[in-house]
């Protein structure tokens, strides 16, 4: 790996393009590197993630509003259009509109791959604009399964490495600041484009996608999900006007007006970004992990621990009143963030929307020991977070910070790096149980790590109630061939709806 130093320049340094990160990203996008038999199952395995995820969400309410924006616009004339989530693949939109569709389908559950550095990231986010691009234009440039491929590879490996090296929550802005611009060089890589395209598309692309963390604290709404569709959605309109020879705010980065000056840590701020060699594997997205359980990832170790608790001590647990309190003791993320730390009083709220449950790690330890699993629409229901013993066993629930874990979520050695916690419960009778957890089961470290056949049972659990059988399997055989795919089977990277799925729910209207 390279180093790349990041700084803020005063404007008469004059810095040189090629010393600037955009363009360092740029160059690695348009590295024609092959990528690694690993990597390409892996990239596998989270294209039958995504669609799983979004077969689960076909029907919500955020889903079937980007699905209507969606088709309410016609292919743009120099390609023969992207599929959309849901619709049979001859119903085809622009491909920025699929992207959008298909990325909040993707995310609305926030139940796909994640990557925890300095900064959070579902590097998945980066599949649904690139493989809409691919539809779009597949014909017309020759692409083919590998090519999707190698561009999801770039999406993976620049996401990773900033949220590496950059935190952006510390300063607020929402993590899909990353996003943009890993989407942008993925498409860039797609197409074969040069380096001096890509930068500029890079440039854009952040742009335009720096917005604050408001969108994930206090009442969180449902543009949770449709942050980083929106985010896709401008890295590919990025890419457009780069093609056709528009630049970019630069240095975007560096500059003393720029990102790192005025959104993050200022004009003294300075970074060590690592990068590949030219010539050197692009392997970011093995880093990643993805979830068992559609719950903010931070939570998903505290579901599998609860679950080992309400099996050991059912007893003691069907007592809530015997409890005295229940302390998480965890990173800083998850005390700050998904926890007690945050302030938040809806975190408490038994009325609060799902996206707020969803990061409420005490929510969430409440209701997995209590019932011994986690489900992704069940643990969700009012009647369920309303439930009189969940509520006053919720508020008993509390988190703290331990240094220690919070060094084990920042740690570079991945033997080391965790996401879990210790919890201390004290009875009343001044007993003490205490257990704790550092990954979870689903995690490349954890007790039941996912493979292969789990991600195709995930697609199959999640799909099962809105998929006929027939598509079901013939989505998991194109998936599973990804790489050998044709240009004219990339339109088969999507699912159709059973009949009467879509027909159950009303697309609402707006301008378009």
């Amino acid at each position: 790996m390279q180093q790349h130093h990041l700084r803020v320049h005063r404007s008469d340094e004059n810095l040189a393009r090629e010393d600037q990160l955009a363009y360092k990203l740029a160059v690695l996008a348009a590295d024609p590197v092959e990528v690694s038999d690993e990597v390409t199952e892996m990239v596998i395995n989270r294209v039958i993630d995504n669609a799983a995820v979004a077969a689960a969400s076909l029907t919500r309410a955020p889903v079937v509003s980007a699905r209507s924006q969606a088709t309410s616009h016609p292919v743009s004339v120099h390609g023969v259009g992207a599929t959309v989530f849901g619709l049979d693949q001859a119903r085809r939109t622009s491909p920025e509109w699929a992207a959008w569709a298909n990325g909040v389908a993707v995310r609305e559950l926030d139940y796909h791959d994640t990557f925890l550095a300095a900064e959070y990231s579902h590097p998945a986010d980066n599949i649904p604009p690139i493989i809409a691009v691919a539809q779009h234009l597949a014909e017309k440039r020759g692409l083919t399964g590998r090519d999707v491929v190698r561009a999801i590879a770039t999406g993976y490996e620049i996401q990773v490495d900033l949220a590496k090296a950059i935190s952006l929550h510390k300063h607020k802005i929402d993590h899909v600041a990353h996003l943009g611009p890993s989407a942008a060089a993925g498409i860039g890589t797609l197409l074969g484009l040069d380096a001096d395209t890509i930068f500029q598309a890079i440039g854009q692309a952040l742009h335009t996608t720096t917005a604050t963390r408001q969108s994930r604290k206090g009442e969180i709404s449902s543009w949770k999900a449709h942050a980083p569709a929106f985010a896709g959605k401008m890295a590919v309109e990025a890419v457009d006007r780069a093609m056709r020879g528009e630049t970019s705010p630069t240095p975007i980065y560096e500059g003393e007006d720029g990102v790192i000056a005025w959104l993050l840590d200022g004009p003294d701020a300075a970074y060590e970004v690592s990068l590949p060699e030219p010539g050197e594997a692009k392997r970011a997205i093995l880093d990643s992990y993805t979830k068992e359980h559609s719950a903010e990832y931070q939570a998903q170790a505290i579901i599998d621990l609860a679950r080992r608790l309400h099996n050991e001590y059912p007893l003691i647990f069907d007592d809530v009143d015997g409890i005295e309190s229940v302390v998480l003791h965890t990173s800083h993320h998850t005390h700050y963030v998904i926890g007690s730390g945050a302030n938040d009083p809806q975190k408490y709220d038994p009325t609060a929307s799902r996206e707020t449950l969803d990061h409420s790690v005490p929510y969430i330890f409440t209701v997995a020991l209590q019932d011994g699993s986690w489900h992704h629409v069940d643990s969700y229901k009012p009647e369920r977070a309303q439930r009189p013993d969940t509520v006053e066993l919720w508020n008993k629930v509390t988190t703290v910070e331990d240094p220690e874990w919070t060094r084990r979520y920042h740690s570079l050695d991945v033997a080391e790096k965790a996401f879990g916690g210790r919890v201390v419960i004290t009875m009343k009778d001044g007993s003490v149980i205490s257990e704790e957890i550092a990954v979870a089961d689903a995690h490349p470290l954890g007790a039941r790590p996912f493979a292969r056949a789990d991600y195709i049972a995930k697609f199959r659990m999640l799909a099962e109630p809105v998929l006929d059988e027939a598509e079901i399997e013939r989505f998991i055989a194109l998936a599973e061939r990804l790489p050998e795919l044709t240009a004219e089977e990339l339109g088969g990277l999507t699912i159709h709806a059973a009949p009467g799925v879509l027909a159950s729910v009303q697309n609402p209207e707006g301008i378009f």
